[in-house]
């Protein structure tokens, strides 16, 4: 949990409600704060990015919790969106004018949250001054080196959306899955991060509304990269990654760097694709350095 208190509004998008974390920031030399609007990854909520928000108390953060996910209620079908980054982005799209978040405002977006922020900055340049994007995802989860793994994670979330509602929902927030992953993704030898890490999971990692939701999140989140909206992103844009991130190899966030008509990498040592929990002072001094521009 973040130490900053927040304004918590819940809004009707598309015909979910949809729950949402504003913290202000502290002024600084008499200006008023500016805002920052962030997106968090996959199977995540607003707790995510809770150590960056720490480290950004001079800007006013507004972090939604997305359709399907923590407090906000599904998408429902009718609406015509789905839970993938076109649903998100457009949703993301309606927030914006329901919270009234001003134009010069900077978009921030986590690992699946990255695409989403992406594809919105590309559709809607005119509503963002900067993106940052930490760990973002930079090469297509089906055909890099983790491929396998990916494939077997499909066919896992493909059962537990067919088998009936009780097995399907206990093998989804199975909690032995959630360790092995905390194990296996976190790269820091410190016990109380490690411990931070499992106990944040353990948490928030089964908060997803429905299986239905989960499975076409997931399916977004391996068939869709960055790379696919970053030459049409025209804005300044900062990427922070982690040089032992399983899901994005240094080569392949320099290549995505390259692809942004005006970017910049980071990349942060004995790190991987938890940027946001084992080394959020250095991301947050990052991304408050260049959103202060």
């Amino acid at each position: 949990m973040t130490t900053r208190r927040a304004l918590v509004s819940t809004h009707a998008v598309h015909g979910a409600t949809v729950r949402c974390w504003t913290y202000p920031g502290q002024p600084m030399a008499g200006r008023t704060p500016p805002v920052i609007v962030a997106v968090h990854g996959f199977r995540g909520d607003h707790h995510g990015l809770a150590r960056v928000i720490d480290g950004l108390e001079h800007f006013t953060v507004v972090v939604p919790d997305l359709p399907g996910f923590g407090a906000s209620s599904d998408l429902p079908e009718s609406s015509g969106h789905r839970h993938d980054i076109g649903g998100y982005a457009a949703a993301l799209q309606e927030l914006l004018v329901q919270l009234e978040v001003p134009a010069d405002a900077r978009l921030l977006g986590h690992s699946f949250g990255s695409i989403v922020a992406a594809a919105h900055a590309a559709t809607h340049p005119e509503r963002w001054s900067r993106v940052i994007l930490i760990n973002p995802i930079s090469e297509p989860a089906l055909e890099g080196s983790e491929a396998l793994l990916s494939r077997l994670a499909h066919l896992f979330y493909l059962l537990g959306a067919a088998l009936p509602t009780r097995p399907g929902e206990a093998l989804l927030r199975w909690r032995l899955v959630t360790d092995i992953m905390s194990l296996t993704m976190t790269k820091s030898r410190d016990r109380a991060t490690r411990e931070y890490v499992r106990r944040q999971h353990r948490l928030y990692f089964g908060g997803f509304g429905s299986r239905r939701a989960l499975l076409q999140a997931f399916e977004a989140s391996i068939t869709s990269t960055v790379r696919d909206y970053a030459a049409a992103v025209p804005l300044p844009t900062l990427l922070i990654a982690g040089v032992e991130d399983e899901l994005g190899s240094p080569a392949s966030q320099q290549h995505l760097a390259s692809l942004f008509p005006d970017a910049r990498l980071a990349m942060l040592d004995d790190v991987g694709h938890l940027v946001h929990y084992e080394a959020a002072g250095s991301a947050a001094a990052l991304v408050a350095e260049f959103a202060a521009r």
